[in-house]
């Protein structure tokens, strides 16, 4: 999909339509953009800010899943995008209709991510580590910079960025070590937009997610292993909450920003030494 914005034959229509005065757009809705929308977190950040009314782009790598996230909104002026966030171009035009589309960006959700196989690091690939780190840091990187593109020049100016990070930017699982170094990055990425926004009102803060409920996390009630290499059960939230998480991270004026913020299963194995 390298180099591709793809979007189904009635977004084609919205994104040629003329974009609405940027004042009216502006008292409307927000407007927002949730990278890897298609499932878990995704899913649940976009229906969240469905029930607060907001304007949604929904972008990820398959549309069918997509479009199953959009079918579940409360709202219907949304728009779903497939593009590859590690394609430079396919980013750039992604925001572009955007802009054509809705008049401005308002909330970035920055949240497409992969992991890869739990293994020793001396049988990781190179290939494996490339792949996380294209996705995880490079992608969200690429996304962050087309939304200060669009949060500097459109009036009023600003906005909001979101990276998901994991509790895995704080403290590491056994055989993690592409994941945990592309969420390590991905503090520094937050850190160095938080300052670099100040002038164009663009605020930029992390949440770290631990334990929500999504198919990625089906195998915790089994058993996942844990530092003394034995396998147990680890209690798991509703990933509905991360979704009322972020709404609560952009309910506030630009003036205020939550910089990182963990939500995480409230026994979950992180505090303390187990």
């Amino acid at each position: 999909m390298a180099g591709k914005l793809d979007c189904t034959q009635s977004d084609r229509l919205l994104i040629n339509a003329p974009a609405a005065p940027v004042e009216e757009t502006w008292m409307v809705a927000k407007v927002a953009i949730i990278t890897g929308a298609g499932t878990g977190i995704g899913r649940a950040v976009a229906i969240a800010l469905s029930q607060r009314s907001y304007r949604l782009v929904l972008v990820g790598r398959r549309t069918e899943s997509l479009h199953e996230t959009a079918a579940g909104l409360a709202s219907t002026a949304n728009l779903v995008i497939s593009a590859d966030v590690t394609d430079a171009a396919a980013v750039d035009a992604l925001f572009d209709a955007v802009v054509t589309r809705f008049g401005r960006v308002d909330l970035l959700f920055n949240n497409a991510g992969i992991n890869t196989r739990a293994v020793p690091v001396d049988e990781l690939s190179v290939a494996e580590w490339r792949e996380v780190m294209d996705v995880n840091l490079t992608g969200a990187f690429l996304c962050l910079r087309a939304a200060f593109r669009v949060m500097k020049a459109q009036r009023p100016q600003g906005g909001r960025i979101i990276n998901n990070g994991s509790i895995s930017a704080q403290s590491p699982r056994p055989h993690s070590m592409p994941y945990t170094a592309s969420k390590h990055a991905i503090s520094g990425l937050t850190k160095c937009a938080a300052l670099d926004g100040r002038a164009f009102d663009i605020a930029c803060g992390q949440i770290d997610i631990g334990n929500a409920a999504t198919g990625l996390t089906a195998g915790m009630k089994e058993g996942v292993m844990q530092p003394d290499g034995a396998r147990r059960s680890e209690p798991v939230m509703d990933v509905a909450l991360v979704g009322e998480t972020v709404a609560f991270m952009d309910s506030l004026p630009l003036e205020a920003n939550v910089q990182f913020l963990t939500v995480m299963a409230t026994k979950m194995p992180f505090i303390g030494r187990g």
